[in-house]
């Protein structure tokens, strides 16, 4: 039997907080005018052969779980928000015993995938979050941020949910100057489309679903992403320690030591075109960002 997520969450909501809770108990927090961005991260995270492929190929890797295991630390008996959880890829790959793992998300397809393996599901938008301040210990948005429209709206509301000495983290968000492609470089870039659906890449497989998939990732393209400046400007002074740590995707824990590896030859090639040193920190292609709030 399915437990009540009203009951689970009632001390965590704000108080002016309206929702409903369906005969599958997932609370459905009402989203007024969805943006298209919305609206696409719905249909393409709901779509049940879509979301499976998102869930069995992206993040589930041991750089990422050994990264975001130092990261983070143990996840036993704490509260976790889980921003943007989609069908569950974080959990599934980090396990742990969370006293309470909250996943938000805007598909209602995801969260059922997602409460499946053991999240309590809220139906929400993250620019607007539902909740009361300061009561998780750990908030956690990966590769949440480029898919939402106004990236400093989600990331001050994420900022609110986490108590004093409790971590926010983010990862897997493209970092603006490691995408800022341009002439040759970009050319090169928007050649792999074909090729992806062609080969039936994870994600790509038909014209649809790439198509969907990319109308999901607003900020995910050449001359966009995210920057330093976005999580110190937003972070420090809502009373956060931020630390940085630009990666390319294979390097694992010892990204926390300074460690930011190296990209695959397709991305070093498109930056070079560019006229961006692939060597550089600045063209790592994510950018982690590890806040801990003061106490």
């Amino acid at each position: 039997m399915v437990t009540s997520s009203y009951s689970v969450l009632e001390p965590y909501l704000a108080s002016d907080f309206h929702a409903d809770l369906d005969e599958n108990s997932i609370l459905i927090s009402p989203i007024s005018a969805p943006s298209p961005a919305i609206q696409a991260n719905s249909y393409y995270f709901g779509h049940p052969e879509w979301a499976k492929n998102y869930f069995e190929a992206c993040h589930r890797d041991e750089a990422f779980q050994s990264r975001w295991r130092a990261a983070t630390g143990s996840w036993d008996n704490k509260i976790v928000v889980d921003i943007g959880c989609g069908p569950g890829n974080l959990y599934a790959s980090l396990g742990g015993a969370p006293r309470l793992l909250i996943g938000v998300d805007v598909s209602y397809g995801a969260l059922e995938m997602a409460q499946s393996i053991g999240y309590t599901p809220i139906l929400a938008d993250a620019h607007q979050l539902p909740f009361v301040n300061s009561f998780a210990d750990i908030v956690a948005l990966n590769a949440t941020l480029h898919h939402c429209d106004d990236m400093e709206v989600v990331l001050a509301q994420a900022a609110r949910l986490v108590r004093p000495g409790g971590i926010l983290i983010m990862d897997h968000d493209p970092q603006l100057s490691a995408w800022n492609l341009t002439g040759l470089g970009m050319w090169l870039w928007n050649l792999r489309l074909p090729l992806y659906r062609l080969i039936q890449r994870g994600g790509h497989s038909s014209t649809a679903e790439q198509t969907w998939g990319l109308a999901t990732e607003v900020h995910h393209r050449p001359g966009d992403g995210v920057t330093p400046e976005l999580f110190t400007k937003i972070l420090e002074p809502l009373g956060f320690t931020v630390k940085l740590y630009p990666h390319n995707h294979t390097i694992g824990a010892h990204v926390l030591q300074g460690n930011y590896g190296q990209a695959d030859r397709k991305y070093r090639f498109a930056q070079l075109l560019s006229g961006i040193n692939p060597d550089s920190p600045q063209a790592a292609l994510s950018l982690m960002c590890v806040a801990t709030r003061n106490v």
